[in-house]
């Protein structure tokens, strides 16, 4: 609605088609009370527990709204590790705080083991082919799983006998079926890198702080005050953005009217060093700017020079192309 408010509406989403074949992909996946996920899960991570019974826990989740139902989750984690058998937990309601303030997660599902581990289940839609995923789908959902992983232990922290397994079953359908297969993928890594982020994360109550008196960001404010009151939040525009922030169309057509290198990613902006704006880079790499004995200035000549010797020689190849060809004539 911000976004839309401004004038830079996100034009992107998961398309109804995506969504409904997902869901029912899912629904297939937890059919029978879960009986083909947990045979999947037992395959890949029983570690010597009996194998699930047709009688496998699954409790009841639902609360009012999401601090009853993450309430709720956690009564029921807690009580199904004491219980010392398996428990699939079903979309489950989990808290985590994110820069001072509450946020709150739903992944798939949660199996409690017997032995009193609680590994994540992510469920996909999109397909395992010969047992190998898209690495770059496989590492988002890494990702998205190790944020759940970092909320169960919050909740393990106070949970005598419970364990958080780092390791987590990821469901996908089979080759190009519609039948579910699993992997196991490793979050640790994942898991490391999200709790450094969520460390350095500006409090909620910092960053409104710092703005001024009685900015509000009600979407039915005229366009210039609400525009106003979004300039007063610095922005960290990079590419990676449009995939998640629906403000990203917008801050990007900022960084663009400012030429700021950011806008060219993340790894471009780290190379180029002291160089913040794209005239800037471009008046370096033609030696109208920039001192000479700075590296980023000297490589950005070079790759300048080179780049002239390469059309140079191209033109003079073309020429002599077109010079032969009229001599065939």
């Amino acid at each position: 609605m911000l976004a839309t408010a401004l004038g830079s509406p996100a034009p992107f989403g998961q398309s109804q088609f995506a969504f409904m074949r997902g869901n029912a992909f899912e629904a297939k996946v937890k059919a029978d009370g879960g009986a083909e996920l947990l045979r999947l899960l037992y395959e890949r991570l029983g570690g010597g527990a009996p194998p699930p019974a047709g009688d496998t826990a699954a409790p009841d989740l639902s609360a009012a709204g999401p601090e009853g139902r993450a309430a709720r989750t956690a009564l029921a984690l807690r009580e199904a590790t004491a219980a010392g058998g398996w428990t699939l937990l079903d979309h489950p309601m989990l808290a985590l705080e994110v820069a001072g303030s509450p946020a709150y997660l739903e992944p798939d599902a949660v199996v409690v083991h017997p032995d009193g581990r609680w590994t994540v289940v992510e469920i996909k839609s999109f397909p395992m082919i010969d047992a190998s995923a898209d690495p770059s789908k496989v590492g988002a959902a890494a990702r998205q799983s190790a944020v759940y992983v970092l909320a169960l232990e919050r909740v393990a922290a106070v949970t005598e006998g419970a364990e958080v397994g780092h390791r987590v079953l990821l469901v996908c359908p089979k080759d190009f079926s519609n039948l579910p297969t699993a992997s196991v993928v490793d979050v640790r890594k994942q898991r490391a890198v999200t709790r450094r982020q969520l460390t350095r994360l500006t409090r909620v109550e910092d960053i409104a702080a710092a703005l001024p008196e009685g900015t509000t960001f009600d979407p039915a404010c005229p366009p210039e005050e609400l525009d106003a009151a979004v300039e007063a939040v610095p922005p960290a525009y990079a590419p990676e953005c449009l995939a998640a922030c629906e403000l990203a169309f917008h801050c990007r057509a900022k960084s663009r009217a400012e030429g700021a290198v950011e806008a060219l990613g993340r790894g471009v902006r780290g190379e180029l060093g002291g160089l913040t704006t794209v005239a800037g880079v471009l008046a370096a790499a033609a030696g109208k700017e920039g001192d000479p004995a700075d590296p980023t200035v000297a490589a950005l000549r070079r790759a300048a020079a080179l780049r002239a010797e390469a059309l140079e020689g191209a033109s003079v190849l073309r020429a002599g192309a077109q010079e032969g060809a009229a001599a065939c004539r």
